[in-house]
């Protein structure tokens, strides 16, 4: 125990100060399967029982309302996956239903909702979570999950390429409030992730596709030779070539974890977020959309803006910020929006308000990550508003046909 360190007269009070580090270590998973949900594959169910306690242990599972209508049959297979593994599993209630997509996190309702089906079940915190949907609904239950007994064991089946890249193998949860893009949430190691490549197949394009945005964000700053093998393989991704889609979801997802296991700020307690690389513009796109833009194509439109910046202040070549831009193009991403050019009533630029969001989220001082040439990053605490402007009309212009 340690002993209290005396601090002698303060304004004429004794004080005395105790410090005490407490260190954690997490640990999970990441599994990159196809049809996890087959009887015959006892991934679920060894998870389960890979605490070492004695099972059965309650699960209740959650599913997105855009997957269930995908696969009609998951709700069932799902509650017969349980009843098939009774030494693991033990059905705490029927497969609840989540609404997919950003609408999920734009309420409160959602996450209430969740927290009602978690109570009714009786789940203690030996129980199991399973999410089974796209970021949004990953971001709801798994926030639910998380504030339960002060944490559940959560297990994420991410069922788009962006959740699979990104959001699903993270440590975050969190919806959207009072005006801002994930104001609300939780920092939540999960007990386990599970990227079921099965899930992709039914995606619509946009959805398939404005996942890729996430893994050139992560290959422009950080794996040169990742960026070179999306550009070479842009059009395969494009065209919904299932085993590209596989290599690029396992490239990414390795990617945001050697970050968050290698970075010493898993929690993000500091002031920079390497791998928020285009999203100041990019979140605020989405606002400025009312959200009809999917974060995907936001983050590739802020990944263009973003380079166009770099090469005006001289950190990637033309020939560099060329390149970037076609491979973007190549694979059905956008690299720009009218909605860059929209104004405030005072003539600004409304995108701009994205740095103050961006500062605000981060907390301390602004750090934005820009390219370094490619596959290296920069660090800049400060952005040029005119030079912005300049970069918007020079990408509109590169944008064109």
């Amino acid at each position: 125990m340690p002993k209290p360190s005396p601090q002698g007269p303060t304004n004429g009070f004794r004080a005395s100060r105790q410090i005490e580090r407490i260190t954690v270590s997490y640990s999970y998973p990441v599994h990159f399967v196809r049809d996890a949900f087959s009887k015959d594959n006892k991934l679920i169910a060894s998870l389960a029982l890979s605490t070492g306690e004695s099972g059965p242990f309650r699960v209740l599972f959650f599913l997105d309302s855009g997957v269930h209508e995908a696969f009609p049959d998951l709700a069932g297979q799902l509650e017969d996956y349980a009843r098939a593994h009774p030494e693991a599993l033990a059905l705490a209630g029927p497969v609840q239903a989540v609404p997919g997509g950003e609408a999920a996190k734009m309420s409160a309702e959602p996450l209430m909702a969740a927290l009602d089906a978690m109570a009714r079940a009786r789940l203690c915190r030996h129980s199991f979570v399973v999410a089974v949907g796209g970021g949004s609904v990953l971001d709801v239950v798994g926030m639910a999950a998380s504030l339960v007994h002060r944490g559940l064991r959560l297990i994420r089946f991410p069922s788009t390429v962006l959740s699979q890249c990104d959001a699903g193998v993270g440590v975050k949860n969190g919806i959207n409030a009072y005006g801002a893009k994930n104001f609300l949430g939780s920092f939540a190691p999960p007990f386990a992730v599970v990227n079921d490549s099965r899930l992709l197949t039914t995606l619509p394009q946009d959805h398939w596709i404005g996942g890729a945005a996430e893994a050139f964000k992560v290959a422009i700053i950080k794996d040169r030779a990742f960026f070179n093998w999306l550009a070479r393989n842009a059009e395969l991704l494009a065209g919904r070539d299932l085993n590209a889609m596989e290599h690029l979801v396992k490239k990414a997802a390795k990617s945001h974890l050697d970050h968050i296991a290698t970075s010493g700020d898993p929690f993000e307690f500091g002031c920079a977020r390497p791998l928020d690389f285009g999203h100041w513009s990019a979140h605020r796109l989405e606002v400025l959309s009312n959200y009809e833009m999917g974060h995907g194509q936001a983050v590739s439109v802020g990944i263009a803006l973003d380079c166009v910046y770099a090469e005006q202040e001289g950190l990637l070549s033309h020939a560099e910020l060329k390149k970037v831009l076609a491979a973007l193009s190549r694979a059905g991403l956008p690299v720009f929006s009218t909605l860059l050019e929209a104004r405030t009533p005072e003539g600004k630029l409304a995108v701009l308000k994205g740095l103050t969001d961006f500062r605000e989220h981060l907390g301390g001082e602004l750090t934005v990550t820009l390219p370094d040439g490619l596959g290296k990053k920069i660090e800049v605490h400060a952005m040029n508003e005119a030079v912005i402007e300049q970069s918007v009309m020079h990408l509109k212009k590169l944008a064109a046909p």
